[in-house]
């Protein structure tokens, strides 16, 4: 799904996220559907490494113990706002058609950029909030199509969830029907995690 640019407040964008959401009441799921499974430490992106060497400051080690934010009220509407400004304000782009090159990861301060680019943007627009970053991970995964997609995962006290560029709502991550390939770890931003099925995969996410 594409999102086109429309020049609308923050507040205006908050009440379509709500119409589009399902708050009234904060799903808790039990057992192994609250969080992706973890398996062994994996090549974190291409794409990922490249940013970093471009801009060190962004990809520093966490400081502190590994944790799950506590989902208030206040929490979700947090990353209802985030969510729903940035897939609204920021127009698709290929890194192709952006860049002129297969994968660049960079975030979208011109107003275009692609899966990994919301995602940086997002994770970035909710550090400066006060979130923790190591509840903020990067997120490889397959959709429907088996296609390369990157989106952000959330780790919260009500389990993993996820902000996409390609769905205003914010789903658990079992309910959005894509396979995890990989994502950071929760105690260090540049060594990554493999998820879910081990069969091989794209190591770069390239979709919009």
């Amino acid at each position: 799904m594409n999102f086109q640019f429309f020049p609308v407040k923050v507040e205006v964008l908050l009440v379509v996220a709500l119409a589009a959401n399902t708050l009234n009441t904060l799903p808790a799921l039990a057992g192994s559907e609250r969080r992706a499974s973890i398996s062994e430490v994996t090549q974190p992106p291409p794409g990922w490494v490249d940013f970093c060497a471009r801009q060190p400051s962004e990809c520093a080690g966490f400081t502190k113990a590994r944790r799950h934010v506590a989902l208030s009220w206040k929490a979700w509407m947090d990353l209802v706002r985030v969510n729903t400004s940035v897939n609204w304000t920021i127009k698709p782009l290929t890194d192709i058609e952006h860049w002129g090159v297969v994968d660049r990861w960079s975030y979208p301060d011109d107003g275009y950029g692609d899966c990994e680019d919301y995602v940086l943007l997002k994770r970035r627009t909710l550090i400066q909030s006060g979130w923790p970053p190591e509840a903020l991970l990067v997120t490889v995964v397959h959709n429907e199509k088996d296609e390369g997609h990157a989106v952000l995962t959330v780790t919260t006290d009500k389990g993993d969830y996820v902000l996409d560029n390609q769905n205003m709502n914010i789903l658990l991550w079992s309910e959005t029907g894509y396979r995890f390939v990989k994502r950071q770890s929760q105690s260090d931003p540049n060594v990554w995690v493999s998820l879910g099925s081990q069969r091989p995969t794209l190591a770069t996410a390239t979709s919009r």
